[in-house]
């Protein structure tokens, strides 16, 4: 199947598709059993498998984000994006400014040589298809990490100064601390590069958020003021706060998964070179025991010298692999780099009749919650709140195999509004976007009555309905009538 993808006559989701839901399972126990027990070792998880499948869809960055951030962050820095007709979704793009090219210098060795000029461009490989003269710009491209390099630099200013934004789903102030981390292995490379805010609240304690939650602030006026720092913990213990709930479990999950990666790559090293090791010694046994001489044969030394040069050339790499292989099993910390910080005050309007209606309720979102989770429950799938994470969603509900209840066929991401009675439903941008980006797997359950008799109404896709931006709080909102309509 590898090779038919490599050959553009399977794809990717096919693959996917045969191997997690097409498998025949008596097959699968026969060939793990068999020839592939030494790789596989009877632990070829299926559930793992589509974990991580699900997990790739929620964390992917698609076309769209890439185009949007593409299209604001160009012209800060001189690159002038022109779309060829409404809604084609190719731009061109023209001369490059010389103020780039030293950025594109420097980032060569990384991403390859910044082009002079750019005609037609596509964020979406699918584009691509219809006419392969186009240029697909994505993170790796050597213009998109230019343009990102310099937008990142134009804004550290910014950064350091500080800004001010309302949110109308908060009572009290917070101080929001951004900060950025990497994990290296033994040999200083980096394995993963995350963003982290921590949240001071006006009591003193510290909580690790998602960066997403920017998407549902709304940027506050000029000269508005921000909180006072009196009281509230400093740098060093912010940082200690970091370390501790957010970069010692992120180095325990790399280190997890490099581990696991390292021992399959170490058993092939051994295997491939010892391998070769034997084909040497073969050859060494075999121009050795033959009934040759110097005299009769004069290449005898010279294919003598050349296969011990090529031993000593695969032992000397056999060892120097162990090595280095050694120290990439180890994992550290690295590159803590504080960003800039930012304080989130209470939506000066959050009281005013058209916003009141969109601040949350925190005892009826409460009982939506359980309401979605008993009828989760009771379908027989397994869920996972994670309402605190600011993922755009509240639950991940799973579908286990009948047969291996370890194993999940099926993934939903589900985003829960819970109303009193029947009344609007309200997006926020982070849910809105994240609803945008997953499609069919995201749900909105909405559970109008809570108090009462809960009505649950369950819309898959919910991106795809009528949905009208509310500025002012970052908002996107419908009328009950519409979840009704559309609910299942």
């Amino acid at each position: 199947m590898l090779r038919e993808m490599y050959a553009q006559n399977l794809s990717e989701d096919i693959i996917k598709l045969r191997i997690v839901e097409q498998v025949d399972e008596q097959r699968f126990r026969r060939i793990t059993q068999s020839t592939l027990e030494g790789l596989a070792k009877r632990q070829l998880n299926l559930s793992a498998i589509i974990g991580k499948s699900a997990e790739a869809k929620e964390r992917r960055l698609v076309p769209e984000v890439v185009e949007d951030f593409f299209l604001h962050a160009g012209p800060r820095v001189g690159v002038l994006p022109k779309e060829t007709a409404k809604g084609k979704h190719s731009y061109r793009i023209g001369r490059i400014p010389k103020n780039l090219w030293p950025a594109g210098d420097r980032l060569e060795p990384r991403f390859g040589k910044l082009g002079k000029e750019y005609k037609l461009v596509v964020f979406d490989k699918r584009y691509l298809t219809e006419d392969p003269t186009l240029e697909w710009i994505t993170p790796g491209h050597p213009l998109f990490e230019v343009v990102r390099e310099e937008q990142l630099a134009a804004a550290a200013p910014d950064l350091e100064r500080g800004a001010v934004f309302y949110d109308a789903q908060r009572s009290e102030p917070a101080r929001l601390d951004v900060y950025s981390a990497a994990i290296r292995d033994g040999l200083g490379n980096v394995l993963h590069r995350r963003l982290f805010v921590v949240e001071t609240t006006m009591a003193g304690d510290l909580e690790i958020r998602q960066p997403t939650l920017f998407l549902d602030l709304v940027p506050a006026p000029a000269g508005a003021e921000p909180g006072t720092d009196d009281g509230l913990p400093g740098p060093e213990m912010i940082e200690q706060a970091l370390v501790e709930k957010a970069l010692q479990p992120f180095l325990e999950e790399v280190q997890q998964a490099r581990l696991k990666e390292i021992d399959t790559i170490c058993n092939h090293m051994e295997i491939s070179l010892r391998e070769l090791i034997h084909r040497q010694n073969l050859r060494m046994a075999e121009l050795l025991s033959g009934d040759q001489s110097r005299e009769t044969n004069p290449l005898l030394a010279a294919n003598i010298k050349q296969v011990e040069d090529k031993l000593d050339e695969l032992n000397s790499r056999l060892e120097r692999r162990r090595t280095e292989i050694e120290r990439e099993r180890f994992c550290t910390i690295s590159d803590i780099q504080h960003h800039g910080r930012a304080w989130v005050m209470p939506h000066p309007e959050r009281t005013a009749p058209n916003i009141a209606a969109m601040v949350k309720d925190d005892e009826i979102e409460r009982l939506a919650i359980q309401a979605v989770i008993a009828h989760e429950e009771a379908r027989g799938w397994r869920v996972v709140s994670v309402e605190k994470e600011n993922r755009g969603f509240d639950l991940v509900s799973r579908r286990p195999h009948p047969k291996d209840p370890e194993t999940s066929i099926e993934v939903r991401f589900i985003e829960v509004k819970g109303r009193s009675a029947l009344g609007e439903v309200a997006l926020t941008t982070n849910e809105y976007k994240t609803a945008e980006r997953l499609k069919t797997d995201y749900w909105l359950y909405v559970v109008f009555n809570c108090a009462s008799n809960a009505d649950i109404r369950v819309v898959q896709d919910p991106a795809r309905l009528a949905w009208t931006p509310l500025v002012k709080i970052e908002h996107y909102h419908v009328g009950p009538q519409v979840i009704l309509e559309a609910s299942q």
